[in-house]
C-alpha cells in the first residue's frame, strides 16, 4: 500500500482585522483654515458649477476644489491658479493617479 502524504502545517495565519486595524484617516489641518475655505469658494465659483476635468463637464452636482499640483508634490495651497473644480468621480480618479505616480517615484 502506498504511503499517504500529510499536509504540512500552516506557517502563517491570516491577519485578524479585529486586532490589526488600519490607522484612521487624518485630514491635513490646512483644510480647516479660513484661507482654504476662501480658496475653495473661489475655485468652485470660477468653475461656474461645472466639472473642469477634460471631457467631463458635469453640472448640478457636488464639486470638489482640487489642487492641480497636489500639496504633497509642492503645489501652492491657496493660489486659485492651482485649483480646479472636479466632480467626485473625476476627483477620485485624479487623486488615485497622483498617488500611483508618487509611489512609482
Amino acid at each position: 500500500m502506498p504511503t499517504r502524504l500529510r499536509p504540512a502545517p500552516a506557517l502563517f495565519r491570516g491577519l485578524d482585522q479585529r486586532v490589526a486595524r488600519p490607522q484612521p484617516k487624518r485630514a491635513d489641518p490646512i483644510y480647516a483654515t479660513p484661507d482654504h475655505a476662501r480658496w475653495r469658494a473661489e475655485v468652485v465659483r470660477r468653475s461656474g458649477g461645472q466639472c473642469q476635468a477634460p471631457g467631463c463637464g458635469r453640472t448640478g452636482i457636488r464639486l470638489f476644489a482640487d489642487h492641480i499640483v497636489e500639496l504633497r508634490d509642492g503645489g501652492a495651497p491657496f493660489d486659485p491658479a492651482n485649483g480646479q473644480a472636479l466632480c467626485g468621480a473625476c476627483h477620485s480618479r485624479k487623486t488615485a493617479a497622483a498617488r500611483a505616480a508618487r509611489q512609482r517615484g
